[in-house]
C-alpha cells in the first residue's frame, strides 16, 4: 500500500501478476488486452479498493472520461434542470461533467468551447447563442452534440457566392459553404420560396447531431387553446434575438395563426429573465392583445407580477402562457398555463448520443422530442376589450 494507506497501481500489478502498463491498459476500454487478463486486473483492483486517478489515466490513454456542457444561463431553471440530467446520466456511464456558463453572451461562447474541448472528450452545447459560422470554427475537430439548437450542414463548394448581409428573424439558419476551411453563410430564402415552402416550414438538416423540441407543435397547441377561449389578438413576447428557439417559436406561431384565425402582435425581443417579463407586460398592456405568449416561464412570471402591480386581472383581463413548465410555474397565483418540455429526457438523450459518437458506434443523427400544453389558471376566456383600452 502507498503511504496514505490507499492501494496503488504497483499493488494491483503485484496482486494480478502483471506489469504496471498492463494495469493501466486494463482500465482503458479501447485498449487491446485479453478478456482474461483484464478481468484479473479489475478483480485485483476491486479487492484492493484501487481507483485510477482520472487525470493520470487521461494522460496515458488520451481520454479524459469527462464531457463539457455549455449553457447560456445556469440561473435559468430550464438550464439548471438540463444540467442536472446531463450530470446524472454522464456519471452513471463513468463520465464527469465540466460546465461553463456564457451568461447569454454569444461572443464568449467560442472561447468557452475551446477551453472545454481541451479538458474533455466531447461537448454538449445547450441552446448556444453564437452564429453558425462561429460555432463551426470553434468546434473544428471536436465531437459535439447540440441541445435545443440545430446548425445547417457545411456544404463543400469551390467558389461560394457572397454571404447574405441580413438574417431574417424567423428564417432558420442558412446553409453554409466551406471555402478554404472557413464556413460562409449563404442566403437560402430564394431556394425555400422556389420550392413552394414557407421559411417557417423549411426543415434544416443539422450539420452536428442535435436533440431538439417540437416547438412548432407546442406553439400550435397554445394558439389552438387561446382561439378556443375566444382570443383573436395575441401578443408575442419573444426571447433574445440570438436565440434559435425564440426565432423558431415565433415562426411556428405565424405558421399556426392563419389556421386558428388569430392576429399576432410581436411585442419585441426580451431578455429571458424575470425582468424581461416585466418589460414585456408593459408592451402587452399598451397593445390591443387580450393574451400574451411568452418565450419562457421565467419571463412569464415577470409578466404575471407586473400585471398584478398594474391592477390587471389574470386571466380576467389578460391571459398569459409560458413555455418550459419549470417547477416555479405551479407556485404562483394563478398557476401558469405553459408548454411542458421533457427537460430530463433532453439532457439524458443528449448524453447518450454524445457517448455513442465517442465510442465510434453508429449513432442516430438526432431526435426531436414532443412537448405538451399544460392548462392551468393563467389563461381564460377573452375579455370584451383588451386591458389597455
Amino acid at each position: 500500500m502507498g503511504r496514505s494507506g490507499m492501494a496503488t497501481v504497483h499493488d494491483v500489478a503485484r496482486d494480478a501478476g502483471v506489469s504496471i502498463s498492463t494495469v493501466s491498459r486494463s482500465f482503458d476500454p479501447s485498449s487491446k488486452i485479453s478478456p482474461a487478463t483484464r478481468a484479473r486486473v479489475l478483480g485485483a483492483a476491486e479487492k484492493l479498493g484501487y481507483r485510477p486517478h482520472p487525470v493520470a489515466r487521461g494522460l496515458r490513454t488520451g481520454r479524459t472520461h469527462a464531457v463539457g456542457l455549455l449553457v447560456p444561463d445556469l440561473g435559468n431553471p430550464f438550464f439548471a434542470a438540463v444540467t442536472k440530467a446531463v450530470q446524472a446520466r454522464a456519471r452513471a456511464e463513468g463520465y464527469e461533467v465540466f460546465v461553463a456558463d456564457s451568461d447569454e453572451d454569444p461572443e464568449v461562447e467560442p472561447e468557452l468551447i475551446r477551453a472545454l474541448a481541451i479538458r474533455t472528450d466531447g461537448l454538449l452545447l445547450a441552446s448556444p447563442r453564437a452564429d453558425a459560422v462561429s460555432l463551426y470554427e470553434a468546434l473544428d475537430g471536436v465531437i459535439a452534440v447540440l441541445l435545443n439548437r440545430e446548425l445547417p450542414p457545411p456544404v463543400a463548394a469551390a467558389a461560394p457566392p457572397e454571404p447574405s448581409s441580413e438574417r431574417p428573424p424567423i428564417v432558420p439558419e442558412q446553409p453554409l459553404v466551406v471555402s478554404g476551411g472557413r464556413p460562409v453563410a449563404l442566403d437560402a430564402r430564394a431556394s425555400v420560396v422556389a420550392e413552394g415552402r414557407s421559411p417557417a416550414a423549411s426543415a434544416v438538416v443539422p450539420g452536428i447531431p442535435a436533440i431538439t423540441l417540437d416547438d412548432a407543435d407546442g406553439v400550435a397547441q397554445i394558439l389552438g387553446h387561446l382561439s378556443a377561449l375566444g382570443h383573436r389578438t395575441v401578443g408575442i413576447a419573444a426571447g433574445p434575438k440570438a436565440s434559435w428557439s425564440a426565432a423558431r417559436r415565433v415562426a411556428g406561431l405565424h405558421a399556426a395563426a392563419t389556421r386558428w384565425d388569430v392576429r399576432l402582435i410581436e411585442l419585441g425581443d426580451f431578455r429571458p429573465h424575470f425582468a424581461g417579463g416585466i418589460q414585456a407586460a408593459d408592451h402587452a398592456v399598451a397593445s390591443p392583445a387580450t393574451a400574451v405568449v411568452v418565450f419562457n416561464d421565467l419571463m412569464a412570471l415577470g409578466v404575471l407580477d407586473r400585471l398584478r402591480q398594474r391592477g390587471i386581472d389574470v386571466p380576467g383581463q389578460m391571459s398569459v402562457i409560458g413555455y418550459d413548465d419549470v417547477p416555479l410555474a405551479t407556485l404562483v397565483t394563478p398557476a401558469l398555463t405553459t408548454v411542458r418540455v421533457p427537460l430530463d429526457k433532453l439532457g439524458r438523450r443528449a448524453v447518450d448520443l454524445l457517448l455513442a459518437r465517442l465510442s465510434g458506434t453508429t449513432a442516430p443523427a438526432g431526435a426531436q422530442l414532443p412537448v405538451e400544453l399544460v392548462i392551468r389558471g393563467s389563461a381564460g376566456s377573452a375579455p370584451e376589450e383588451p386591458p389597455g383600452r
